[in-house]
């Protein structure tokens, strides 16, 4: 059966690597006119655009091929590499129905997280995000931060124990990760996932969530080629049998991860449907006391019309979908400002000064609006998220024949000046957040320099009005759109509240092992360690007092 089941995907890689090789030789594109890297092998350059140490190819090739790239994928098929900022604009606002998340990514998505925000397109994912749109406003926003300080304070006395005795190496990274899985299910679930102490027992969920993006990565080249066909092979069950019986061990540790996260999820909402039944006094006994924001999406969905209404899988999908989106990214996030802080001490004394002032002058845990208004803090943030984004690149799949306008024209091949680019449907463009946020024609000569101050003064003329379509702070970081991270203002405030917390009680320094940064999905950091290659941030943590 294993045989026939791999005898079959064989065929149905031969066909499809067959069609890629006739479309190359026999059907010609204005995208063969477009400069770009040659391809080394029938891989194309996706080893390099996608390797894990591809920081400085992709700097090169952005300097050496400008805004717009043709990247040569497997068997020579054409893609596009863009950063240009009219091009952007049309991407993911102005023809965004045109330029879809490819199929590989939503029908993976459907498999790990159900039909949530990113396992959907079109009416059903718009209907998605007017339901969840006002549930990351502002003003519930401000709800949360009591919940936020509750969770960092733990963090905090978890690493006071561990340098009260003097200064400590710590795996910031592991810490980081602990306190954003556990902000994200306090305040988006109403769920504990983790007590936050030293020896405090590691949650299933814990470890499936943590595990996932690794795991999800390993299998980047299936689930890219040959996904959007297997999804089409018979029913669920047949499919689920197909995992069972295929000897991969990749494919079997992402099945198991599934069926933990999928398993708890249906246990919390259950819980939290059943104490939302019973009334206010059983709402109130729950962690989060009703304002996280599963609570309010539940009674949203309740008092919504008909038509409005999401479903219970679709409420389902969201549980791991928001912590998966919230959790990697964000930790990774202030793991890389833990780190700059560490390299940078002059940095981190004037931050941890700008926050003693403002606690003296203000007392007490700071408030939303306190926070926002930490204008060092703020920078740090914003700076690290523009030349540091934890997500490198995104991909796009056109949906149809389409024309694509660019900001500055481009010359092509044929040494002929190009202004707008006519892309065949079924064609996927890669949008390039990090060499957008880093390109010096925007940002000036020193866009691949760590400079905070940069946005204590006026931003540069040609950034403001090169008019990004990001949602955030002329970055591409939190994309826009209608698939902006919808999230956003959470993870700005997961960042200031923990930054703040950490910064006044302790002092960051670098360990003598060399820390190094590599792309994947989402940046992580690691060291040359040969006996310790897990994804970590070894720091020298001790009292700042």
């Amino acid at each position: 059966m294993i045989a026939l089941i791999l005898r079959a995907f064989a065929l149905c890689a031969l066909s499809w690597a067959g069609w890629r090789i006739f479309r190359k030789i026999f059907l010609k594109s204005a995208l063969d006119n477009i400069p770009g890297p040659p391809a080394k092998s029938w891989k194309g350059i996706f080893p390099d655009v996608f390797n894990p140490d591809a920081w400085d190819f992709h700097r090169k090739m952005a300097e050496t091929y400008g805004s717009v790239i043709k990247i040569k994928a497997l068997f020579g098929e054409n893609q596009l590499y863009v950063f240009d900022p009219k091009a952007m604009h049309q991407i993911v606002v102005k023809d965004q129905y045109i330029y879809e998340e490819t199929s590989s990514f939503i029908e993976g998505n459907k498999i790990i997280f159900g039909h949530g925000l990113l396992g959907t397109l079109g009416e059903q994912h718009r209907k998605q995000r007017k339901m969840l749109n006002p549930v990351f406003s502002i003003a519930h926003m401000r709800e949360m931060v009591p919940i936020f300080y509750h969770v960092t304070y733990k963090l905090r006395d978890a690493l006071l124990n561990r340098v009260k005795n003097g200064p400590q190496e710590i795996d910031l990274l592991l810490w980081m990760s602990r306190t954003a899985l556990e902000l994200i299910g306090q305040s988006g679930l109403g769920y504990s996932f983790d007590s936050l102490e030293e020896d405090a027992p590691t949650h299933p969920y814990s470890t499936s969530a943590k595990k996932l993006g690794p795991v999800s990565f390993k299998l980047l080249f299936p689930r890219t080629y040959l996904l959007s066909m297997l999804v089409k092979i018979g029913t669920p069950g047949f499919r689920r049998s197909i995992i069972n019986w295929l000897p991969f061990k990749t494919l079997h540790q992402l099945r198991d991860i599934v069926d933990i996260m999928h398993g708890t999820s249906v246990k919390i909402l259950e819980s939290k449907k059943k104490a939302l039944m019973e009334g206010d006094e059983a709402v109130a006994r729950q962690v989060g006391q009703g304002k996280d924001i599963l609570s309010i999406l539940l009674r949203a969905n309740m008092d919504a019309l008909d038509a409005d209404k999401l479903a219970d899988e679709e409420v389902l999908a969201q549980l791991s979908t928001l912590i998966f989106a919230a959790m990697d990214t964000t930790s990774g996030a202030l793991s890389r400002i833990l780190h700059l802080l560490a390299t940078h001490p002059d940095v981190q004394d004037k931050l941890r000064q700008e926050i003693a002032e403002a606690r003296e002058r203000l007392g007490g845990d700071f408030s939303y609006d306190e926070l926002v208004g930490l204008p060092y803090l703020d920078a740090i943030c914003r700076e690290t998220l523009r030349l540091y984004a934890p997500v490198s690149v995104v991909t796009r799949t056109t949906r149809q024949d389409v024309v694509l306008p660019l900001s500055s024209p481009i010359r092509g091949i044929d040494g002929k000046e190009i202004t707008e680019i006519p892309i065949p449907n079924n064609t996927n463009i890669i949008i390039g957040i990090m060499a957008s946020n880093r390109n010096p024609e925007l940002w000036g000569p020193d866009s691949y320099e760590w400079k905070p101050e940069r946005w204590l003064k006026p931003l540069p003329d040609t950034l403001i009005s090169a008019h990004l379509p990001g949602i955030y702070s002329n970055l591409m970081t939190f994309l826009g759109g209608g698939r902006a991270c919808i999230g956003f203002k959470f993870s700005q405030l997961e960042m200031k509240v923990v930054l703040s917390v950490l910064i006044e009680s302790f002092r960051f320094s670098l360990p003598e092992k060399k820390i190094i940064w590599q792309m994947n999905g989402i940046a992580a950091p690691t060291t040359h360690d040969v006996t310790n290659t897990h994804n970590q941030l070894p720091l020298i943590v001790e009292l700042a007092k």
